[in-house]
């Protein structure tokens, strides 16, 4: 199945957006990730206002790259390809079989990992750690999956 010229544009725009993402994601953990960040400077936010922004780009970036691969490219592809596009589970299940992403079981440990990062923020210092060393390793996860869906879009000419 070919897809028409809209849904072409769409795959399109959603690969650009996704690579800025990714890119954004990937340069802020690199800044956030640095020698002497750790729970104790976790507990220490309210006194660094530039860690604590960086820390909150580092989970909304995060976020927002897992709902853009999620929510909106994947289901875009699948529909190019032909594919029935469903519930979010039967998606990811979907991009597990083609390769896609390694694991819909990841994926589901992400989400609960981002909300963990969105509402521990202010609670639990050591808590928020544990899910930002996390999310550090998982970003390589969500860029892997951006790089693989980006590619099957440019493999099949749709670019």
């Amino acid at each position: 199945m070919r897809p028409d010229a809209a849904q072409r544009e769409r795959l399109r725009f959603l690969c650009r957006v996704v690579g800025k993402e990714a890119r954004h994601l990937l340069d802020t953990r690199q800044r956030l990730f640095v020698a002497g960040f750790d729970a104790q400077a976790i507990s220490r936010l309210e006194d660094h206002p530039a860690l604590a922004d960086c820390v909150e780009a580092f989970v909304g970036r995060f976020g927002r790259l897992q709902d853009t691969l999620g929510d909106k490219l994947l289901p875009a592809l699948l529909a190019a390809l032909g594919e029935r596009v469903a519930s979010v589970a039967d998606n990811l299940d979907r991009a597990e079989r083609l390769g896609l992403i390694d694991s819909a079981d990841s994926w589901f440990t992400m989400r609960a990992l981002r909300n963990q990062m969105v509402h521990d923020y202010v609670e639990d210092p050591l808590l928020l750690w544990a899910a930002l060393d996390a999310g550090r390793t998982y970003t390589d996860t969500l860029n892997l999956a951006a790089e693989r869906m980006v590619a099957e879009v440019h493999q099949r000419g749709w670019l």
